[in-house]
């Protein structure tokens, strides 16, 4: 599986299937269908989490990401492939070069 370090900016990344997603209070929230896990993505996590509905570019994500908040690059990239990591773990998104 790819680890974060191998992440690109040209990799495609996009949900797996199987997941509910509903929105508590602003903030999105998971059942893995798959592992039977629940998952607060946050509010922030869950504009990422719609971003990724579609296949899409790390480095489109993070360009998306700049355009609607105020965040230099080196950090929005920092945190989103921090974030993206832990979704990879739990088998939550696939990536494709």
């Amino acid at each position: 599986m790819l680890k974060t370090k191998e992440l690109t900016h040209n990799h495609l990344i996009s949900q797996m299937e199987g997941n509910i997603v509903s929105d508590m209070d602003g903030e999105t929230v998971m059942l893995s269908i798959h592992n039977g896990k629940y998952y607060n993505l946050g509010a922030l996590g869950g504009v990422i989490w719609e971003l990724i509905k579609d296949s899409i570019s790390l480095e489109e994500l993070v360009t998306t990401l700049q355009s609607q908040y105020d965040v230099e690059q080196t950090k929005c990239e920092e945190q989103v492939h921090a974030f993206l990591n832990q979704l990879l773990e739990e088998g939550l998104i696939k990536i494709e070069a």
